[in-house]
């Protein structure tokens, strides 16, 4: 998706944000991110926001409207919600900063074991009491409901770009597409990651046991999950050919062959 700069939106775009935030100074871009047309550090004299935006006609805008209708009740670990500006045929989303980076995921990474705190904390936190989408409708016909189903929020999109560590512990944003499941689906998908990143099934597997949510996980749902993460990143890679979901359907088999050996 083609990327937008911020002093190419419309002034009155440009002008409803600088209502909330003062006139900005700088628009530093920000490269990741895969669904928003804008993404950029607005600096100001107040201080330094950051802005995620799509046009209001694009298909996928409501991720973004779902983004601001769940971050109120978001855990703390989410960055909060300053504003948000539709204007002009766009739809503009103002975060408060965090300053940070993205984990190291590689073996032996300081990183791991914040990564896993922070999942930990996230796994024995319910989901919030509005309307958020079901585990099992968002994997259906991928895997049988009571698998997955349960009353904790998961973030989904466990790609290390959505976790910033910086001075005061880990943030985790892009909110944008979570659902109410399990409280070891996150994990489950980490494992994933992790296993992309250069670890073996029973190393990323090994990990996963400071998360406690992980521990009391029935086998057979893992079982089943693994096998269902591994058949969905095939088919989405069969149909786009993107590189990095072929990466990331190998990993998952190679999980899924570890829990079901031949």
């Amino acid at each position: 998706m083609a990327r937008r700069r911020w002093w190419e939106l419309p002034p009155a775009v440009r002008g409803a944000v600088e209502e909330r935030t003062g006139p900005v100074r700088c628009a530093e871009p920000v490269a990741t991110g895969a669904v928003s047309e804008l993404v950029a550090v607005l600096h100001t004299a107040t201080g330094a926001h950051f802005c995620k935006g799509i046009r209001s006609s694009n298909p996928l805008a409501w991720m973004h409207r779902n983004e601001a209708r769940l971050n109120p009740y978001l855990p703390g670990v989410a960055p909060r919600l300053r504003w948000v500006v539709e204007r002009g045929g766009w739809l503009l989303l103002g975060f408060e900063r965090v300053a940070g980076r993205h984990p190291d995921l590689a073996p032996g990474s300081a990183d791991l074991a914040r990564v896993a705190g922070v999942l930990s904390g996230l796994a024995s936190a319910p989901a919030p009491a509005v309307d958020v989408r079901p585990a099992a409708v968002r994997w259906a016909g991928w895997v049988d409901p009571e698998v997955v189903d349960g009353d904790t929020l998961a973030h989904t999109d466990v790609t290390a770009r959505n976790f910033l560590v910086h001075a005061a512990g880990v943030a985790v944003v892009d909110w944008s597409a979570p659902c109410r499941g399990a409280a070891w689906i996150d994990t489950a998908l980490m494992v994933v990651r992790l296993v992309r990143a250069g670890h073996s099934p029973e190393r990323a597997e090994a990990w996963t046991g400071s998360v406690s949510a992980w521990a009391s996980a029935p086998a057979g749902a893992l079982d089943a999950f693994a096998v269902a993460r591994a058949g969905l990143l095939r088919e989405r890679h069969r149909g786009s050919g993107a590189p990095h979901l072929g990466e990331l359907a190998d990993a998952a088999e190679a999980w899924m062959w570890h829990r079901l050996p031949l």
